[in-house]
């Protein structure tokens, strides 16, 4: 069983969906849906079609270099079969898998560590231009008490000076 990689959107095709389109000179295109098809079609560009891997990877928004992305390769060399190789391929494409998972998810985590600082400079600056809409009437009133306070001691010391 070999899955695909759909020609427009890079996602898995596995074996009896999507379509095939074969151009004139042989070369064979996948696609995993109508949508990428009809898209292909109309010669979109896929770095330009938001929803796309391709879209993704050149915005910077998924991670595009990678070793751990290496191994997804396809090759065409065929190997004879060996029991133990086939096993410790399989252990290689699990660890492999949950490396990948790891870097992936750190990837998205940094990205996104900069717009939660932006976002935190800006809340910051929005609370100390508008403080007076914050501070609550309660703390108002002892700063008008301890005011009132140190006017009326200055005036006791004016009146104790005469």
């Amino acid at each position: 069983m070999r899955v695909e990689k759909c020609f427009f959107c890079s996602s898995p095709i596995y074996p009896g969906h999507g379509m095939q389109f074969v151009r004139n000179d042989c070369k064979i295109f996948r696609f995993c849906r109508s949508k990428c098809h009809r898209a292909f079609k109309k010669k979109r560009n896929p770095r330009k079609v938001r929803w796309t891997k391709a879209f993704r990877k050149a915005a910077g928004k998924d991670l595009a270099a990678d070793a751990s992305l290496e191994f997804e390769k396809r090759r065409n060399v065929p190997a004879k079969y060996n029991r133990e190789q086939w096993n410790d391929t399989v252990k290689a494409m699990k660890r492999v898998e949950d490396i990948k998972s790891k870097r992936q998810a750190q990837f998205i985590l940094n990205r996104l560590k900069k717009g939660k600082e932006l976002q935190k400079e800006a809340d910051i600056q929005e609370v100390k231009k508008n403080i007076s809409l914050i501070k609550s009437p309660a703390a108002r009133a002892q700063k008008l008490e301890e005011k009132m306070a140190q006017v009326i001691q200055e005036s006791d010391q004016e009146m104790a000076t005469e």
